[in-house]
């Protein structure tokens, strides 16, 4: 089995962690945090230590003692930008998917993607990279979701659905089949999507509704 080396320290990796140890494959975790820098310490989380800044994946003893890592903070942008920068200084990326989930066969997860509890990833999906697939979330035959794309707990996308990347579905939340949602989307707690979304916008209600720009 594998270590495992998570870049952040907060509840969202605490998740990924429990996740990734939950698949078999890992049999050690050490989590890594800008908090924890200089003479400032984090805590243990869940009981495996955070042993330096987000700078530490690079250093040479660090790389040899992980053969893994994965990017486990909300922030689409920065997940992104250090992911090839894992991939450069050796790390696997691994898709980390809940025993509890379901994965079509015919679906695609791209590198440092996770799948969290009682999720379903229906027929030829395609998900990319760095992606988060959040507790309980459905995403139906021939959805294409960008890098980055989190969908939130319990959000529900129907057949044939693009999201574009870094987008942000929020809880709850469910597009109808055929919805093309552009790049750095949020999409509210709750909100029902039945018609296309530009880049860039913040939608809630139902149905959804462009919040308007100050």
């Amino acid at each position: 089995m594998a270590s495992l080396l998570l870049l952040g320290a907060g509840g969202h990796a605490r998740v990924v962690a429990e996740t990734a140890l939950s698949t078999g494959r890992f049999s050690s975790i050490a989590f890594l945090d800008d908090r924890c820098s200089g003479p400032a310490q984090l805590p243990d989380q869940l009981g495996w230590p955070v042993i330096g800044p987000f700078s530490a994946a690079h250093d040479r003893q660090i790389c040899q003692q992980f053969q893994a890592a994965l990017v486990a903070i909300g922030n689409a942008t920065v997940r992104l930008q250090w992911l090839p920068r894992l991939a450069a200084a050796g790390y696997e990326l691994p898709v980390v998917i809940h025993p509890t989930a379901w994965l079509s066969p015919s679906a695609q997860l791209g590198a440092g993607s996770v799948v969290f509890a009682q999720a379903a990833i229906q027929a030829q999906a395609m998900i990319g990279s760095g992606a988060i697939l959040n507790t309980g979330c459905s995403v139906d035959h021939d959805a294409q979701l960008g890098d980055g794309v989190h969908i939130c707990p319990g959000a529900r996308l129907a057949g044939e659905v693009q999201v574009g990347d870094r987008s942000w579905i929020g809880i709850g939340a469910s597009m109808i089949q055929q919805i093309c949602i552009g790049a750095d989307v949020t999409v509210g707690a709750g909100a029902s999507v039945v018609r296309d979304l530009p880049d860039g916008v913040t939608a809630v209600g139902v149905p959804a509704r462009v919040l308007p720009t100050a």
